[in-house]
């Protein structure tokens, strides 16, 4: 029988996305990507600078970072950027409300995007709610994985786009249709499209019946990578095909599922 980490690395993903609310992020070093990528969840589970340093030394580590907020704000407080491994990668993004407070949130985007991909010209900018600003800049794309990836990715490669595009997805490695809900349920059943199709109150975990349970079957296979690992790598291979460069795989049931 496979290990996990064998099993993730059948997938054909090419990085894993760690959330440091969740998890001890120095574990990326056990994991078997050479790509790490670890999301900003707040200044109060930023990892510590030698935890970053150590993980940059051993792997290719980019870390999310809101432009938006205080201490990352290229055109203005930027103590807390100053403070990352300088050969740490970055993925620009505008920040979630949830990170931000009021005034944080009141700052424009474009101009601080633009101010930090010409600090860091080698940086990925996540387009989700940006997507034409995040284009603009002609940095490498960071996009969330939908039900539209596949022709959304096609359109701009047609287009002549020829940039870095990498894809954020969670993932379930496991045909346990009980088991991938329990993990993706709730994050599905956010997506708004989805969130319309639900009847009102049902649950959105491994206990959902009837429309639900039809509605978010379908759905986590539009907005995760589900699946036992010939069935996540062929569709990783589909994405492929379509454009993408890089898959970034968060692993929605912890780090241990590909250790």
């Amino acid at each position: 029988m496979l290990s996990a980490a064998a099993r993730a690395r059948e997938t054909g993903i090419d990085a894993v996305a760690l959330k440091p609310m969740e998890c001890d992020v120095s574990v990326a070093a056990d994991l078997p990507f050479d790509t790490v990528v670890i999301d900003y969840e707040g200044r109060a589970h930023l990892p510590e600078s030698d935890v970053l340093a150590d993980i940059a030394a051993r792997r290719d580590l980019r870390l999310t970072t809101p432009v938006r907020a205080a201490g990352f704000d290229p055109l203005g407080d930027d103590e807390l950027a100053a403070t990352l491994p300088e050969d740490a990668g970055r993925v620009l993004v505008a920040g979630h409300g949830a990170y931000l407070d009021d005034d944080e949130q009141e700052k424009r985007i474009a101009p601080r995007l633009g101010a930090a991909v010409e600090a860091y010209p080698d940086a990925w900018v996540g387009t989700e709610g940006i997507e034409r600003v995040a284009l603009a800049t002609g940095a490498g794309q960071f996009e969330l994985l939908s039900r539209s990836t596949d022709r959304d990715l096609r359109a701009l490669r047609v287009a002549g786009y020829e940039g870095q595009v990498s894809l954020y997805a969670p993932v379930v490695l496991d045909d346990d249709e009980e088991a991938i809900l329990d993990a993706l349920g709730d994050y599905t059943a956010r997506r708004g499209p989805v969130r319309r199709a639900l009847p009102d109150d049902a649950a959105t975990d491994g206990s959902a019946t009837g429309r639900a349970r039809e509605v978010l079957s379908a759905a986590v296979r539009d907005y995760a990578l589900v699946g036992d690992a010939e069935t996540v790598g062929e569709r990783v291979a589909e994405l492929k095909d379509a454009g993408a460069d890089t898959v970034v795989g968060y692993p929605a049931r912890g780090p241990d599922a590909f250790r």
